[in-house]
């Protein structure tokens, strides 16, 4: 049986207790040892230069804490969110095994869907007719947008599936699982189109705007950018010195950020964390954000749809909003009383979903 390591999964598939913020330590009840082999093959690994300047975030940054809408239809925490094309409706997911389709403005649930006894991935399709979730047993669920209607089931990954991306065209759907494993799907007829060996656990996938390249967040502090068309490794991005739990392409795909945390088994945030801007070709690191302390776990990262901020959120309770060129920290949402997990800007850039162990998803405008 697969060792597991404290990922998404086995941090949260536990309904109670309640999970304690990671700054304050956790007691994971499993014994975890991380497991895998190494990258494959043919793989260039650039190194990040140590010389390059950092930038810094302005001594008094702005803040916010009003939502706009806050919903609550899930029993539990609230582990991904996903704004519809139309930036009407959000889909989100969690602890409880739902798929929930929800109104961006009342909070009114449409419809919620069962997928499995917990759900950590959620994404809606770039054409607006499906949503996909990811379920605990390793398989990938396509529901119909308008109903939540089950329309086809995706299985060949093991473990759970914690990260899942749309090819632009919406024709290609990718899985990231916890059993070191990337798969490409053809939705109309849910064949494999391509498969991706990772050298641990794939936190999060995120598909190039221009649909020619695949990003992973692998959990050994790696970032994978391959050819989702026949899983060929194209780069690999090792300038994050802990496990990464994000990543996320600019519009115009020509840079990537990705973030990192890691805890101990049995204790306390190790320091070290980081979050980085870097060239999406080379892998030069171009940017490290410092506008958080290296002791905070990065979970959440979302580049706004004109590029010229990025979102984060993590185990500080908080929403940061950072100028993507410079690093200067412009706002701090502080609306969540527990750990930010994933963080989504509205199509058309004005608003901000993010979802939080807190049980809740919030929906505020950044005003930046």
């Amino acid at each position: 049986m697969q060792q597991t390591r404290p990922g998404i999964s086995t941090m949260f598939r536990r309904p109670r207790p309640r999970l304690i913020s990671i700054c304050l330590g956790i007691l994971l009840a499993l014994g975890l040892t991380a497991c895998g082999s190494s990258s494959a093959s043919g793989t260039s690994t650039p190194t990040p230069r140590a010389s390059l300047p950092t930038a810094t975030s302005t001594p008094l940054v702005p803040s916010a804490s009003s939502a706009l809408t806050t919903y609550k239809g899930h029993s539990g925490p609230v582990i991904a969110v996903s704004w519809s094309p139309d930036g009407t409706l959000l889909a989100s997911c969690g602890n409880d095994g739902t798929v929930q389709v929800w109104n961006a403005k009342t909070g009114k649930t449409i419809w919620a869907t069962p997928i499995g006894h917990y759900a950590f991935a959620v994404a809606w399709s770039p054409d607006g007719q499906k949503v996909a979730g990811g379920a605990s047993d390793g398989s990938v669920v396509i529901l119909s947008a308008s109903s939540g209607k089950k329309l086809a089931t995706f299985s060949h990954q093991a473990g759970f599936i914690e990260g899942l991306a749309w090819s632009p065209d919406s024709k290609f759907l990718a899985s990231g699982s916890q059993d070191n494993t990337l798969a490409v799907w053809q939705v109309a007829t849910g064949k494999l189109q391509a498969t991706f060996s990772a050298s641990n656990s794939v936190e999060r996938v995120a598909w190039s705007p221009d649909g020619t390249r695949l990003a992973s967040a692998d959990y050994d502090g790696s970032v994978q950018v391959w050819d989702p068309m026949d899983g060929k490794a194209l780069l690999t991005y090792k300038g994050n010195n802990a496990p990464v739990w994000e990543v996320a392409w600019s519009p115009d795909g020509k840079k990537i950020v990705s973030g990192t945390g890691a805890a101990g088994d049995f204790g306390p945030v190790r320091s070290g964390n980081s979050v980085k801007v870097w060239d999406a070709s080379t892998g030069k690191t171009l940017l490290t954000y410092t506008g958080i302390s290296d002791q905070v776990q990065t979970y959440a990262l979302a580049w706004s749809p004109d590029g010229k901020h990025i979102a984060s959120g993590g185990d500080d309770k908080l929403v940061h909003v950072w100028d993507a060129a410079t690093g200067q920290t412009l706002l701090q949402y502080s609306g969540h009383t527990d750990i930010v997990f994933k963080v989504a800007w509205s199509p058309d850039g004005s608003l901000i979903a993010s979802a939080s162990v807190d049980g809740t998803v919030q929906v505020w405008r950044p005003q930046v």
